[in-house]
C-alpha cells in the first residue's frame, strides 16, 4: 500500500456485509487494521484513506457503512473530518480509534456524531465486536474511555457556568467570556497581552466548536451559559 495515495479496495463478489473505509495517516497501522476487519466475513474492507479531505473523496466514491476514523489526520481533523462525512452520508456510522485520550476530542467526536471511541491498541475481538455493535445501530466505548466519560458527564453536573462549553481550551474559554462581557478583539488583546491576531484566531476556533457562524451567535451561546456577566 502506497504512502501517498488512497485506494478503493472495492472485491468481487463482497456485496455481503459491511462495507467499511479506514481512514489513518500511517500506511502500516492501516494494513494490520485491515487485516483484523478481514478476520470477519461481515466485513469488507472497500476503501482506505490517509487524510480527512481523501477520506471524504473516498467515501463519496465507495459509499461505506462504517468508517473507523483516526483524529490526528493531516489537513483537516478527523473530527471535522466526520462532520462532513456525516452531514454528506448520513447513513454511515464513524468509529473513531485513537491514541488520543484527550477529554475535549472524546466529547468533540460525539459532538460530530461518532458513535464509538476506541483507543489504538485494542485487541482485535474489541474492534470487531465494535464495529458490529455500531453496524447493528449500537453505540460503543472502550471500558477505559466509558470510564472517563463517566467521570466527564459526572463533573459537569456540578461544574459551574464557566465550564459549560468543555470543548474549549482554557484560553478560548476566558476569551469568550470577555467577547459575552462585550469587549472588541482589540480591547481583548489587550486585555490578555496578546496580538488581535492571536485573538481572531481564536475566536475562530470558538466559532467553530460552538457551531456558530459569528459574533453575536457565540454571544448569545455565552451569555445562556452565565458567561460575560461578571
Amino acid at each position: 500500500m502506497s504512502d501517498s495515495t488512497d485506494e478503493s479496495v472495492t472485491r468481487e463478489g463482497s456485496s455481503h456485509g459491511y462495507r467499511v473505509l479506514l481512514v489513518d495517516g500511517h500506511p502500516l497501522f492501516r494494513q494490520g487494521l485491515a487485516a483484523t476487519v478481514d478476520l470477519d466475513d461481515g466485513f469488507t474492507v472497500v476503501g482506505q484513506a490517509h487524510s480527512g479531505e481523501s477520506a471524504l473523496e473516498v467515501a463519496a466514491r465507495v459509499l461505506p457503512d462504517l468508517v473507523v476514523m483516526d483524529l490526528g489526520l493531516p489537513g483537516i481533523s478527523g473530527i471535522e473530518a466526520t462532520r462532513r462525512l456525516l452531514r454528506a452520508h448520513p447513513g454511515t456510522r464513524v468509529v473513531v480509534m485513537t491514541a488520543s485520550e484527550d477529554d475535549d476530542n472524546l466529547l468533540a467526536a460525539m459532538r460530530a456524531g461518532a458513535r464509538g471511541y476506541l483507543f489504538k491498541g485494542a485487541v482485535c475481538e474489541e474492534i470487531l465486536r465494535a464495529l458490529h455493535t455500531v453496524g447493528n445501530g449500537g453505540a460503543v466505548f472502550s471500558p477505559a474511555v466509558a470510564e472517563r466519560l463517566g467521570a466527564l458527564f459526572a463533573s459537569f453536573a456540578d461544574a459551574p457556568a464557566k465550564e459549560a462549553f468543555p470543548t474549549l481550551t482554557a484560553r478560548e474559554r476566558e476569551i469568550l467570556d470577555l467577547l459575552a462581557g462585550g469587549l472588541s478583539y482589540h480591547q481583548i488583546a489587550h486585555r490578555l497581552f496578546v496580538a488581535d491576531k492571536t485573538v481572531r484566531n481564536h475566536v475562530g476556533s470558538i466559532f467553530s466548536k460552538l457551531q456558530v457562524n459569528d459574533r453575536a451567535g457565540a454571544i448569545v451561546r455565552a451569555r445562556n451559559a452565565g458567561l460575560g456577566l461578571g
